[in-house]
């Protein structure tokens, strides 16, 4: 049998109508974007295309949007860009305490370096506290980063109450929409922010390309220095493959974004309803109802997931929660942000469904699960 994949919120599949779109620059359009000749304008023009693919999906210009390698650098070069650019107004930036470490470890960075963070605390459902963040803010606080929708317990954060806060206080105001891309509406214009990352390989595009959404106005170091590529701010000659590859991702995400989000969200309740009636010990992560459509954290009390997942690996693909070494649980930091206890946390799993996942195969995780778990 072949082994059911439920890991879709650390990668995706590349869709069929992605591979065909990388096909001819694969095989023929080889030219480079650089080149006025007629191989690097179809190149050049595939490039432009693309970026307006990806403008539609987050409905802002083609030309605020800048391709990266993925959503690790868009983050990176958020928060260092807009350091880096606005010493003069401040040193001090805001973050949640669950964010990804492509957003903690560069502002650990960022402190190397005489910048202040503060963390937002979250409560117990991964929400942030809106009062914390007005309260934290100071006269010298100049960018607030707090992610769409959390990748490991799927909870949507409040963006446009944040950005109603920050707004009138010359903040800049980025999010990581890495979870987000595809799955929930993310409208930069209703959203109200300055700063936007985007990975591919969460919407059904290759590893190794993302983007990032700079509002015009918004000011940004140059990431890399070199030739006038980007807008000027990202040298080096562009990934065509891969670009084209995301512009068609985001198209089909549009297109069909309805059918895409209705069919996880169907799956992803049909799976927490065949396990509760299964498990009866178990428990929900993250908001009952502000979450991403496709994602189902759940802890089963002491159980160590770890080990579960393990024994599980050739034949459904998940993720736990936390790591348990020499009888120790090393939660991850989300479900010490939501004070989840160690008994519980040693047992999370998380679940995330995508476009291709069947009822079939939720029947098949069931029983696999019961196999597992019980006696």
């Amino acid at each position: 049998m072949k082994p059911i994949y439920l890991d879709y919120n650390a990668t995706t599949p590349l869709a069929p109508e992605v591979i065909e779109a990388m096909r001819p620059f694969i095989e023929t359009n080889f030219g480079n974007p650089s080149s006025s000749h007629y191989f690097g304008k179809i190149t050049k023009q595939a490039i432009e295309n693309a970026r307006t693919q990806v403008a539609s999906l987050i409905n802002c210009s083609a030309d605020e949007i800048i391709f990266t390698s993925g959503g690790t650098e868009s983050n990176n070069w958020a928060l260092k860009g807009a350091a880096f650019a606005n010493q003069k107004k401040g040193n001090h930036i805001i973050i949640s305490a669950i964010e990804h470490p492509a957003i903690t470890e560069v502002c650990k960075y960022l402190e190397t370096c005489g910048f202040q963070i503060s963390i937002a605390k979250v409560d117990q459902y991964g929400m942030i506290n809106l009062t914390e963040i007005e309260r934290q803010i100071t006269s010298k606080t100049f960018l607030v980063s707090v992610m769409h929708a959390n990748n490991e317990i799927g909870t949507i954060q409040p963006i446009q109450e944040i950005a109603a806060i920050i707004k009138n206080k010359n903040i800049l105001f980025h999010t990581d929409a890495a979870q987000s891309i595809g799955k929930i509406k993310t409208d930069v214009k209703r959203l109200n922010i300055d700063l936007l990352s985007i990975a591919g390989h969460k919407v059904y595009a290759p590893k190794g390309i993302g983007a990032l959404f700079i509002k015009k106005g918004t000011t940004l170091g140059k990431l890399i220095h070199g030739a006038n590529h980007e807008s000027g701010l990202r040298a080096g000659t562009e990934n065509v493959i891969q670009i084209v590859a995301l512009g068609k991702a985001c198209e089909i995400s549009l297109q069909n974004f309805n059918i895409y989000t209705r069919h996880m969200k169907e799956i992803r309740d049909l799976l927490h309803q065949k396990i509760s009636q299964n498990f009866p010990h178990v428990k929900l992560n993250g908001h009952p109802e502000n979450r991403l459509p496709n994602t189902l954290s759940l802890s089963f009390k002491d159980i160590n997931a770890g080990e579960l997942i393990e024994s599980l690996s050739d034949k459904v693909a998940l993720s736990a929660g936390s790591a348990c070494h020499a009888g120790e649980v090393k939660m991850s930091s989300v479900l010490a942000a939501i004070h989840l206890e160690p008994a519980w946390a040693k047992g999370t799993i998380r679940f995330s469904a995508g476009r291709n996942t069947t009822v079939e195969e939720i029947e098949q995780t069931i029983i696999l699960l019961k196999d597992a778990l019980v006696p």
